[in-house]
């Protein structure tokens, strides 16, 4: 598996993920559409903060169970958190805020959150 660093657009939220980023997913949910996100779901236990948890800020909608972590600085959304169906904690990590993997060479898959 490949390190990967990752953070928002001022640097004060970082991370570092363990996974072979070969797809990934955009989303038409209310948020994701805004945001731009191109998602990667990735074991939270291969995901590691470098930044205080302080310093993260979380926003909950709809059904409140995943966790929209932001910048309070910048505003981008780095990554989410949430819990898989088969009990697994997950992140879902933004690799538009991922600068070494190559996005065009992604498999990305459209995802209909905006019916779920």
């Amino acid at each position: 598996m490949a390190r990967h660093e990752g953070s928002c657009h001022c640097g004060r939220i970082a991370f570092e993920v363990e996974a072979d980023f070969q797809d990934a997913i955009t989303c038409n949910c209310s948020m994701c559409r805004r945001a731009g996100t191109i998602l990667a779901f990735v074991p939270r236990a291969a995901m590691t903060l470098k930044t205080p948890a302080d310093d993260v800020a979380v926003y909950r909608f709809g059904s409140r169970t995943i966790a929209h972590v932001f910048c309070p600085t910048c505003g981008i959304k780095p990554f989410g958190e949430g819990v898989a169906p088969d009990g697994t904690e997950m992140a879902a990590i933004n690799l538009r805020c991922v600068p070494d993997v190559d996005l065009d060479a992604l498999n990305i898959t459209a995802h209909d959150g905006a019916s779920a």
